[in-house]
């Protein structure tokens, strides 16, 4: 099925480049851009911005690596709260 037409990108062209990246760098936050760029092409008008991503989230490698998840909240803490 084709998802975006002004770049002639199918969801199989997506989910290769996600599968792709996941790939070659298991630490990689996955997003629209970077898909596009994996791709060798650049987002026009946006309109299939909200089917794009719906593919996207389709893949399970898009999701953030386990070792990723909860960083910002680690890093909030201040060491006055360990005994809390």
């Amino acid at each position: 099925m084709i998802v975006c037409s002004c770049e002639n990108i199918s969801d199989r062209d997506i989910h290769a480049a996600v599968d792709w990246m996941r790939q070659s760098d298991p630490w990689t936050i996955i997003t629209p851009g970077k898909v596009y760029r994996a791709l060798g092409k650049s987002a026009d008008c946006g309109g299939c911005m909200k089917l794009f991503l719906s593919t996207m989230r389709t893949n399970p490698n898009t999701q953030v690596p386990m070792e990723l998840r909860n960083l910002r909240a680690q890093s909030i803490r201040r060491p006055d709260d360990e005994g809390r």
